[in-house]
């Protein structure tokens, strides 16, 4: 079992496979020019795998791969592949914008994939070209479609945007009711890559919005989930992920790295200790000796839910996948 600096369990990976992205988010890296890391500065997928393997065996039960847009690098369903043939009861999830799905899903869905988070801010196109800065939705809805139609578990990410997608809240709500799919509304964490001026809409006020048609209670969260979690009569659940709260941190169980190796104890903060050279050497001992460090090192809280909560992170999230 992994145990923090704050006598919390760890059993939460998030891997970045890339730092790429087809997109250009508002409130992620709308000015970042489209280019990419030399492919040499990237760890393999046998790199990553190794250390996966000393996490998975070190307590490690849940991995998410993220990006960047994951998808973006190519044969990922064989990465997928290796991590299920190690440890199948694993909780194996993908974050993806969804965008170049559909023709993967399959491989994806066999390759031992459980479950997919996409990104889905709006479901107008001219809105989702405004948020995205590119012609997206079409293909976006289609990978939900195929995503849902190959077996995956498929929930919904929102970031609700004051003035861009703000009345689209109960859409989205119905949208992802009417398929069985969960949703999550995400407020906007500020950080120095978005849109200057850019504002989002607070946990109360998403929760104004829905109430204005359903009524609902509040569940709390379950386990160690940053969502807290809201019943409509009818029993379905919808999510919203405040990272300004109090209490986002108390049972946080999470742990990132990058695809250059680089392992990062909290999404707010800066601080990470590199992996790259112990796995390239085939170091176990030495990548076990990293990772507990990190843990060790890691922080109780991230600035936004303490008195620091206007402070801009300077974490670029399209290198950590969020």
């Amino acid at each position: 079992m992994l145990i923090d600096g704050h006598g919390r369990s760890v059993s939460y990976l998030r891997v970045s496979v890339t730092e790429r992205c087809n997109f250009r988010c508002q409130y992620c890296m709308p000015e970042k020019p489209f280019s990419w890391v030399p492919k040499e500065n990237l760890l393999s997928f046998e790199d990553l795998f190794l250390f996966i393997k000393v996490g998975i065996d070190e307590g490690i039960n849940k991995i998410r791969i993220t990006g960047g847009e994951p998808l973006l690098r190519a044969d990922l369903d064989k990465f997928v592949k290796m991590i299920s043939d190690y440890r199948a009861d694993l909780d194996l999830a993908l974050t993806t914008n969804a965008y170049l799905l559909k023709p993967i899903a399959q491989k994806l869905k066999d390759a031992g994939l459980k479950r997919i988070n996409i990104s889905l801010d709006t479901l107008k196109p001219e809105i989702a070209q405004k948020i995205s800065q590119k012609d997206v939705l079409k293909k976006v809805l289609e990978g939900i479609e195929e995503a849902q139609k190959v077996g995956l578990g498929v929930k919904l990410n929102s970031v609700p945007l004051k003035g861009i997608n703000d009345e689209e809240i109960i859409d989205l709500l119905e949208f992802a009711k009417e398929r069985n799919m969960g949703i999550r509304y995400i407020e906007y964490m500020e950080n120095k890559f978005a849109k200057e001026k850019l504002q989002g809409l607070n946990a109360q006020e998403v929760q104004d919005i829905i109430a204005t048609k359903y009524n609902f209670k509040a569940v709390g969260r379950v386990e160690s989930s940053p969502a807290h979690l809201f019943e409509l009569d009818d029993g379905y659940r919808f999510g919203i992920i405040d990272p300004h709260k109090h209490d986002f941190c108390e049972d946080c169980n999470r742990i990132r790295l990058t695809a250059e190796g680089m392992l990062i104890p909290c999404l707010y903060f800066d601080e990470a200790m590199s992996i790259k050279d112990a796995v390239k050497k085939g170091d176990v001992e030495a990548a076990a000796n990293i990772l507990k460090e990190v843990l060790a090192n890691k922080p109780e809280k991230n600035k936004w839910s303490g008195d620091d909560e206007n402070e801009i992170s300077q974490r670029a999230f399209y290198e950590t996948g969020g």
